[in-house]
């Protein structure tokens, strides 16, 4: 890999997380596994409260969409009583996470009660994130040089705040000046990238996007987006093509901005 140096118009820098800023395998091997081994639990001790039941009810709303799907578990109505009706709900509201998360699914629906349950999780000390360790120092540099730096991630806006606020490197939210999830577009669609340069109140090729799926590098482009594809351990191979079309770094410290040229 060789250095890149970023374009002088770029004013804004958008990273995704997973693959990016963060070990795949820390969002595989660690965050999945939780929600799947704790859901239950979780809803069993939560059920009452508003939250919770306001994440059930929007299970059940992406569940009758998704009614005509193969496999698809749908999430019966709230029972009037009757301790055993209300454990066949919650089982039901497990086994439709289950198979939502087993086709790695990005519903707000999901992605919502995740949140909630990741939230607790850091909060009591569980889990804390991981970055890689060019990361923080390559974000500091880029502020101090009078860049912004958002996050563009298909994970809830409040998972990538809990990410940011309880990692390994101590609460680092300060460093991110917003949040995007997929409320404001999906990741493949480049009128999703239109639309956060509209937010941040700048123009798309005042942007470079940092991630490590091509996919999302192609629709950023379309949005006249600069794009650099992040390689990192554990991340999905590319191709012969794609590593001749696509500038590719390795690390954050391998981007050199047009004041430190």
């Amino acid at each position: 890999m060789v250095a890149l140096s970023v374009p002088a118009e770029v004013t804004v820098i958008l990273l995704d997380i997973e693959g990016t800023t963060t070990p795949i395998a820390f969002v595989k091997d660690i965050l999945f596994p939780y929600i799947k081994e704790n859901v239950k639990e979780y809803l069993q001790t939560h059920w009452e409260e508003e939250e919770c039941q306001q994440d059930v009810s929007l299970l059940r709303k992406q569940a009758e969409e998704d009614s005509h799907l193969d496999g698809a578990v749908p999430i019966p109505v709230a029972p009037e009583n009757g301790t055993d009706d209300l454990q066949l709900m919650i089982q039901a509201v497990v086994d439709n996470v289950c198979w939502q998360m087993s086709l790695d699914r990005k519903t707000t629906a999901l992605k919502q009660l995740q949140g909630h349950m990741w939230r607790a999780a850091f909060t009591a000390g569980h889990v804390k994130a991981e970055f890689f360790e060019d990361v923080v120092p390559a974000v500091r540099k880029w502020r101090e040089a009078g860049m912004k730096v958002y996050i563009y991630s298909s994970g809830s806006v409040e998972a990538q705040k809990l990410l940011f606020g309880y990692s390994t490197e101590g609460d680092i939210l300060e460093l991110v000046d917003g949040h995007f999830d997929t409320k404001i577009g999906h990741k493949v669609e480049s009128e999703s990238y239109r639309k956060i340069a509209n937010s941040i109140g700048c123009s798309t090729n005042n942007i470079l996007f940092l991630t490590d799926v091509t996919l999302e590098a192609s629709a950023a482009e379309e949005a006249d987006v600069h794009v650099a594809v992040v390689v990192r351990p554990g991340n999905a191979g590319l191709t012969d093509d794609e590593k001749t079309y696509y500038s590719l770094i390795t690390s954050f410290s391998e981007l050199y901005l047009p004041s430190s040229t």
